[in-house]
Order: structure tokens, then sequence, then C-alpha cells
């Protein structure tokens, strides 16, 4: 059976984001880590080489396949800052349509730069994608 690619490491998260070129990015990041560290009560660590992950939960499928995972993350892709959440809790839609500029994939929310969202907003989404995983594998 596989195991999972990316795992927790004891990597400085501070160190992986300082190294971001880009100025506003990565004063977006300390943000976000500052933001999701208060909302989760969770301390950042790094997933993998590229992931800032807070807390931490256990999966098994029915496949056999196993493995842990961060509760929340997020990461400086090229482009935008991708940050992990499920779309399975309530009012899930509603948030993100008052959020502010942002596109979203299945599990992923992208946004550019901080200032294109709301603050106060997102602090809604992770709250509940915290929960679900939480709920899901506990």
């Amino acid at each position: 059976m596989a195991e999972n690619k990316t795992k927790a490491t004891d990597s400085s998260v501070d160190s992986f984001i300082d190294a971001i070129d880009d100025e506003i990015r990565r004063k977006d990041c300390h943000a976000l880590a500052k933001l999701i560290a208060k909302v989760t009560k969770e301390k950042p660590r790094m997933w993998g080489s590229s992931i800032v992950g807070f807390g931490s939960y256990h999966s098994k499928y029915d496949s056999g396949r196993e493995g842990d995972s961060c509760l929340i993350g997020f990461s400086a892709r090229k482009g935008d800052i991708s940050g992990d959440l499920t779309a399975n809790f309530p009012g899930h839609d509603e948030l993100l349509s008052k959020l502010g500029k942002h596109k979203m994939g299945k599990a992923c929310l992208y946004t550019r730069k901080l200032e294109d969202v709301d603050l106060k907003v997102l602090e809604k989404p992770v709250v509940g994608s915290v929960a679900d995983r939480k709920r899901r594998y506990s």
C-alpha cells in the first residue's frame, strides 16, 4: 500500500515563508499563518516542503490506504496562495460568496493576495473545514 507523500516535518515554517521572494506574498503568508493559528489554536508546522499545516488527523479508507494529514493548511504557489478547505460544512457556499476575489477548486481556495478577500469572512470557512475534518475523522 502506498504511503502519503506529504508528511509533517521539523522544517521551520518561518524559514519557508521568509524564503518567498515576493514581499507581498511573504507578508500575506505570515499573516495567514497567524490568522489560522489564532482560529484553530494550533501551531503551524511544515508538511512536506511547501505546505504550512495546522493540527492533524488520521484517515483510513475502505481500500486500506491510511495516513495522517494536516487539518487545514496553505501553500504559496507561483501564482496564488492555495488554501485547503472542505466543502462539507453548513453555509460553505454562502460564506465563499461573501469572501471576495478568489477561485475555488474541489478542495482548495486560491487567492492572489489577502487584500482581495475579507479576512473576517475567511475565518469562518477555516473553522468550518477544521470542524468537518474533526467530525469525520475523530
